[in-house]
């Protein structure tokens, strides 16, 4: 319901609304102040890699090195999916 959105979320700005507080942590323009951090999906994340800023959340700690931003001490290096492939 776009009110209870708006009512919510008066400066999140994003093109859709149903992302916020589904269960998932979209990241980018969801994972703000002004969106709740997606609604609430993204403070476990934003708990465990606060300087962490990647596209892809769920890529942190899937099993693969995703290298790149990823393997970035801020990511725990992929969530420690990198630790081996840097050691």
């Amino acid at each position: 319901d776009c009110l209870e959105f708006n009512s919510a979320y008066p400066d999140c700005k994003v093109d859709y609304h149903d992302y916020i507080g589904d269960g998932y942590c979209d990241g980018g323009v969801y994972n703000t102040v002004e969106c709740g951090y997606d609604g609430g999906d993204c403070l476990e994340f934003n708990s465990a890699y606060p300087d962490c800023k990647v596209d892809y959340h769920d890529y942190i700690g899937d099993g693969y090195c995703d290298g790149g931003v990823y393997n970035t001490v801020e990511c725990g290096y992929d969530g420690g999916d990198c630790l081996e492939f840097n050691s």
